[in-house]
């Protein structure tokens, strides 16, 4: 099956299956949110991208091998609704942007900082740290070494622009400079972009507008 990225509430999970890592992503409720469960081949090891809701359906497709690790992209509610449900099922160790964890009502194991590693079983991970959409928004970056790199990238990047920095235009600016030059100055066009609602996108499918979107300013 070819994966698409479009998935719905109570739809049907996708999957994107790299020769390393198998993606798997699930739309939850009440507010459309993305969630991913990354699964390591070689391991089984499997770590969750934001426990943002419906706990039952994201231990559902984690299955009989639980989780060992959720990382929550930033501190909005929206994306920790079933962490503690998630946790309590699972025991598993959570990470957060260190600057994010206070926000986030379920203590955080590990505090992430820029540049910082989490290890899947035998993949890694890089969290990337992001200022503007809230302080301590972090993306995480597998730079699959037999292909090209996959990003999630919470509500920092969507297509069609940056996530929401609520007409500050501070904010804004320091939200569209991190992610030009962490992700876009960084990273080549066939990098995949998950981000934590609606559809995913390429790098190269954005690229092309950063320029409109310093002009609007959002």
């Amino acid at each position: 099956m070819t994966y698409s990225g479009e998935v719905t509430v109570g739809g049907a999970p996708d999957v994107h299956e790299l020769k390393d890592l198998i993606i798997t992503k699930v739309a939850v409720g009440p507010m459309d949110n993305n969630a991913y469960v990354l699964r390591c081949r070689a391991t089984d090891e499997q770590l969750l991208v934001d426990a943002a809701n419906d706990a039952h359906t994201l231990l559902e497709v984690a299955g009989n091998d639980g989780l060992a690790s959720v990382v929550t992209t930033h501190r909005h509610a929206d994306h920790w609704q079933a962490l503690q449900a998630v946790v309590d099922g699972t025991g598993a160790r959570t990470y957060a942007g260190r600057h994010d964890a206070e926000g986030i009502p379920v203590p955080t194991d590990v505090p992430l900082e820029d540049g910082d590693r989490i290890q899947v079983g035998r993949v890694e991970l890089t969290a990337r740290h992001l200022v503007g959409h809230t302080p301590g928004s972090i993306v995480l970056i597998y730079d699959d070494p037999h292909g090209h790199p996959h990003i999630f990238t919470g509500d920092c990047l969507f297509p069609g622009g940056v996530g929401n920095t609520h007409s500050n235009p501070d904010h804004f600016t320091s939200l569209f400079e991190g992610v030009k030059a962490k992700l876009f100055d960084r990273l080549p066009d066939e990098t995949w972009v998950y981000p934590g609602h609606g559809k995913d996108t390429t790098l190269g499918d954005e690229r092309p507008h950063l320029d409109e979107w310093r002009e609007r300013g959002w």
